[in-house]
């Protein structure tokens, strides 16, 4: 009997620890769509000149002794005043300046730096899309907007979109400079292309200019097991390859002739921003590295991005521009993880059923 108790005691704990804990993960399941639903996300701006700086302050704060401190400390108070003196002599002559158009002519560069990690449906354009509004607003010819590209290719349709958003800076004459560290292959290419420079590492992946359309089919399967599939169309060429149905030679001719349509028109995209290419030659689907990239006149320089910014530094402004959407309270407590596998099914399925086509 005392046992019988004690059990009960401890059943009824259980199952209230239960309920305050489902609870608890309602209400933050409420205050996490809540948040989500009211923030927008806003654009963050990093002065890369100044990080710069504080890293190599930090460094020669760790290296160097007392002494050599002290002795920097006095160097440093030197320059400052040789750099205030020569401001005031710049404020001078402003002053004497009889146009506002002079005074622009002596602005100093800005580099606006843009990051893109693309997958395969390029979802990182909702976020490059909100940071190139906000540069266009700010800058002119006279500043450069570097993008540092990374993606292997994807979605025809999700990648044109995002090339699409790299020709507004174009449209505007700001210099477009694009950086690729490790990969820019098919899709990323297509974006790479439309900048007026491109620099590539040493050993980063380009080109792959081609496309590929592919997906199971289980019609055999079902037949072995008696399953029926209807599919009812109006148009010839509503559907042509099909995961369920039985599919015919007219069907895989179709859609061959779908791919090579889609690849005249990747090849011209890439041929009218860059004339100097032999298209028919890189055009091929093949990926070169950046070395043999520039010998084929894909890439224009061999550098990467941390050598070409860096050296911007003496003479220009540096700003890494970015959108940031805060995570919800879900995410941020790692309970969004069962919706994150379901939405990755939801894709998979949508890239098997319905975006066929992939640069």
């Amino acid at each position: 009997m005392e046992f019988l108790m004690e059990y009960g005691l401890f059943l009824a704990k259980a199952v209230t620890f239960v309920v305050v804990v489902a609870i608890i993960v309602g209400i933050v399941s409420n205050l996490g769509q809540r948040q989500r639903k009211g923030d927008k996300g806003h654009i963050e701006v990093l002065p890369l000149n100044e990080f710069s700086e504080q890293m190599h302050e930090a460094v020669k704060e760790a290296v160097l002794d007392e002494h050599q401190q002290k002795a920097e400390r006095k160097k440093q108070k030197q320059e400052e005043k040789e750099k205030q003196k020569q401001q005031k002599k710049a404020a001078a002559s402003k002053k004497d300046s009889d146009t506002d158009s002079e005074d622009k002519e002596e602005q100093r560069k800005r580099v606006f730096v843009l990051n893109f990690d693309g997958d395969i449906q390029a979802s990182a354009v909702s976020q490059l899309r909100q940071c190139i509004t906000a540069v266009l607003a700010e800058a002119s010819d006279k500043d450069e907007v570097v993008v540092k590209l990374q993606s292997p290719g994807g979605a025809v349709h999700s990648y044109g979109l995002a090339a699409s958003q790299l020709d507004r800076i174009r449209k505007k004459s700001i210099p477009l400079t694009i950086c690729v560290d490790q990969v820019a292959a098919s899709g990323g290419y297509m974006m790479a292309c439309v900048g007026d420079r491109i620099l590539s590492a040493p050993f980063a992946m380009i080109g792959s200019i081609g496309v590929i359309g592919q997906l199971p089919n289980f019609n055999k399967l079902l037949k072995k097991h008696d399953v029926e599939f209807e599919q009812h169309t109006a148009g010839d060429f509503k559907r042509t390859l099909t995961m369920l149905g039985e599919n015919t030679d007219e069907d895989r001719q179709k859609f061959r002739q779908d791919l090579e349509e889609i690849h005249q028109q990747f090849k011209a995209y890439v041929a009218e921003r860059r004339p100097s290419l032999d298209i028919e030659q890189v055009a091929t689907g093949e990926v070169w590295l950046g070395s043999r990239a520039q010998e084929l006149g894909l890439v224009d320089d061999v550098l990467t991005s941390d050598e070409y910014l860096t050296g911007q530094m003496t003479d220009a402004d540096l700003f890494e521009v970015s959108f940031v959407q805060k995570k919800n309270i879900q995410e941020k407590l790692g309970l969004a993880a069962e919706q994150g596998v379901e939405r990755g099914l939801l894709r998979w399925w949508q890239k098997l059923s319905g975006n066929r086509f992939y640069s």
